[in-house]
């Protein structure tokens, strides 16, 4: 049965807005918090359906879990308008933050402040479980399963980065074909993205114009706007694995050509690190800060818009022709794998860098097993959650 959409885009934005103010820890935790929203509490879609998004955006260059929640806007508001809300209510808190930041404002000081955002830390690791709890459940009911996700884990752990990713979900299509063909409910009908072919190819046009032509009319104009553009359009572009990654590719577009200081530059990235929503937040610092202009409010949203542009048109390019695709019974066989191999990826996530950076003491481990328990065992939203775990963080740190 198709899952169609009903919401309007005040709902979306609403939704996303709360997510974008609260959704601490990163990609792997985003998708944590967007499963615990909308699989659980709001029932937009079904486990193995956000599985198969997850699996797409992991796929493609990008923001994974800015790409993840354009998508479900799209799914929920039936069309690009409900996409764009989600992805501006989700984008827009931490933007805001590092744009004040690039201005002077940095509040985030002192043994209470890292307190705080050290107790943000370990809601990722209560989130990050959680999700994998509730996801393992649905999605590696039997042994076939089990072993893929299991492989899954080897593979990111022994080749690391998104290479390793991007395998791990290759290979776990692989098996589903091989493994999984009869097991689990058939999909019937559509997901209702209400995106034609049509939009669909416009967009990977565009996004290949943008690429290959905005080089082109940079060098032939010397624009310092098309530049800025250019660099981190090129970014967004070529990066795959989320926020992390794009870290040297931003570094050379912008420090090697002395738009911004090495300096500027890691302190900038400092703060990302901490604030909510996604990394890809960083292009707003560094365009505020840039030299020669357009810098400030103007340099901040070209980078911004550019840095995430590349992964939307992508995503919203490829979902007319995967909606069909996954119709289709070896389809759906190799995306059983490839959502087990989901399931592995997040497993290796939880350890490092989620659980590695968080949990250093025993005390961090008993707030993170507290802050898992609120979730899957009192069934407490995620918001509340991070207001006890950080006000922990801040007792413990003050203590």
């Amino acid at each position: 049965m198709a899952e169609k959409s009903a919401g309007g885009v005040a709902e979306i934005f609403a939704a996303f807005i709360k997510l974008g103010l609260t959704s601490f820890g990163g990609p792997i935790a985003h998708l944590g918090y967007f499963r615990a929203e909308f699989v659980e509490r709001r029932k937009w879609l079904s486990e193995s359906s956000y599985a198969d998004i997850v699996a797409l955006c992991q796929f493609l260059p990008g923001p994974a879990s800015s790409q993840v929640g354009f998508t479900l806007g799209i799914l929920r508001g039936n069309g690009l308008l409900g996409g764009l809300a989600a992805w501006l209510a989700f984008t827009m808190p931490s933007a805001l933050v590092m744009f004040a930041f690039a201005l002077g404002a940095t509040i985030f000081t002192g043994p209470f402040a890292d307190g705080v955002l050290h107790g943000l830390k370990l809601v990722a690791v209560a989130v990050v479980a959680q999700a994998i709890w509730g996801m393992a459940n649905s999605l590696t009911p039997d042994r076939e399963r089990a072993a893929i996700a299991l492989a899954a884990v080897s593979i990111v752990v022994f080749i690391g980065g998104s290479f390793g990713q991007i395998g791990a979900i290759a290979l776990g299509a692989l098996a589903g074909l091989w493994l999984c063909r009869a097991d689990g409910p058939t999909a019937t009908g559509q997901l209702g993205f209400s995106v034609s072919p049509r939009h669909g190819m416009a967009a990977l046009v565009l996004f290949a114009i943008l690429f290959l032509v905005t080089p082109l009319v940079t060098a032939k104009t010397g624009s310092q706007g098309l530049a800025l553009f250019d660099a981190f359009y090129r970014s967004g572009a070529l990066v795959f694995g989320g926020g992390h990654v794009v870290l040297p590719l931003l570094q050379a577009e912008v420090v090697t050509p002395g738009w911004v200081s090495n300096a500027d530059f890691l302190a900038g990235y400092g703060m990302a690190q901490v604030v909510p929503g996604p990394l890809f937040t960083f292009a707003a610092y560094l365009g505020a800060v840039a030299e020669p202009a357009p810098n400030g409010l103007a340099g901040a949203s070209i980078a911004l818009i550019a840095l995430s542009l590349p992964g939307l048109l992508l995503v919203y390019g490829m979902l007319p022709f995967w909606d069909a695709l996954r119709l289709r019974p070896k389809a759906q066989a190799a995306m059983r794998g490839t959502n087990a191999a989901v399931v592995g990826i997040l497993g290796a996530a939880l350890y490092n860098p989620v659980w590695t950076s968080a949990v250093l003491t025993p005390r961090d481990f008993a707030v993170a097993v507290t802050g898992f328990l609120l979730l899957t065992v009192w069934k407490l939203p995620p918001w509340i959650v991070v207001v006890i775990l950080a006000t922990a963080g801040a007792a413990l740190q003050l203590t």
